[in-house]
């Protein structure tokens, strides 16, 4: 009797003891398993990581590259032709019919001339040029005054195709609503883009068009960020609405530099207008006074050389009041 306890107790000790061997093992082996599948959840995660990073690396690498492209062909086409700069200034105008009405400017101006018994060599030289000039910084006038419309209305504009982007419109349809409900002239040239679609173009290839009306940086972003999303892919309205910040955040600064350089400004216009100014009131008082410039020889050089200079003055002073953003 008491050997068959023994055996019992010994065989009792026997299974616990194997029973608290392989428990920890098995513990262990789950143990392992938990580390095993939290490092591959590990590497995953660092795969998913590295793939977004190399996408994002690819997509900057690829707006660099279209940025540089775009800014070569704008300083390559610095060099307007005068159908250039009647298109970019918004009229309708023939180029032909441009060049006859400053001809005929020109044929005005040394009539006038004429008759107010300055010197017919004189009167012609500044027919000429005023039939070259005025004409031109007119036209000059009116492309910067188009530019700056376009521009105070570009960034309500992306806005805009940002929030139909964001209510589920596709961008053609987004780009509808701008060309319908936007200010001139941000409302005909989007429907420009619009008709270039129409005609069989690519959405890359009729945003062009506004880069070629408008030549501006920032339409050249605008241009880049819809060309890339179109061939790469990505969240356009993240950045549309990163590009609106930052035109306003430009057009914020350009409106600082201005109002800083106002003085220099008129400070600029006061001093290039003041010699003017006196010689007119001079010859109002004693018209005989300046009478010697114009009726002799000394008379005449010394007044093509005040002109000459004066001229430099004022184009020097232009150019350091003119600042790039």
């Amino acid at each position: 009797m008491a050997t068959t306890l023994l055996l019992v107790i010994l065989a009792m000790v026997t299974v616990g003891a194997a029973g608290f061997a392989l428990v920890p093992s098995a513990l262990g082996s789950k143990r392992a398993d938990q580390r095993r599948k939290a490092f591959q959840g590990d590497i995953r995660a660092n795969r998913r990581e590295a793939d977004a990073s190399r996408t994002r690396e690819s997509r900057r690498k690829s707006v660099q590259q279209a940025l540089k492209a775009q800014a070569e062909e704008l300083n390559q086409k610095k060099r307007l032709r005068l159908s250039d700069l009647v298109f970019q200034a918004g009229m309708t105008i023939e180029p032909a019919a441009f060049i006859r009405n400053s001809v005929i400017f020109g044929a005005v101006l040394f009539v006038v001339l004429f008759l107010v018994q300055v010197p017919y060599y004189f009167a012609a030289i500044f027919a000429v040029a005023g039939a070259y000039l005025l004409p031109r910084m007119y036209l000059q006038f009116r492309r910067k005054r188009y530019q700056d419309q376009f521009l105070d209305e570009l960034p309500n504009a992306i806005e805009a195709i940002v929030r139909g982007v964001k209510t589920g419109l596709p961008l053609n349809d987004s780009m509808r609503v701008v060309a319908r409900d936007a200010k001139e002239p941000v409302k005909s040239e989007f429907g420009r883009v619009l008709d270039q679609q129409s005609f069989g173009f690519s959405m890359t290839e009729a945003v062009q068009v506004l880069l070629e009306r408008v030549p501006l940086p920032e339409v050249n972003f605008f241009v880049v960020v819809i060309s890339v999303q179109q061939q790469s892919g990505g969240n356009l309205s993240e950045a549309l609405g990163n590009l609106a910040r930052v035109l306003r955040n430009r057009k914020k600064m350009k409106a600082k530099v201005k109002a800083m350089s106002s003085e220099a400004k008129a400070s600029a216009g006061i001093i290039g207008s003041l010699p003017i100014l006196v010689a007119v009131l001079v010859s109002l008082v004693t018209p005989s006074y300046l009478q010697p410039l114009f009726t002799t020889p000394i008379g005449n050089i010394c007044l093509a050389a005040g002109v000459i200079m004066m001229a430099t003055g004022i184009f020097i002073m232009n150019r350091m009041v003119q600042f790039e953003i």
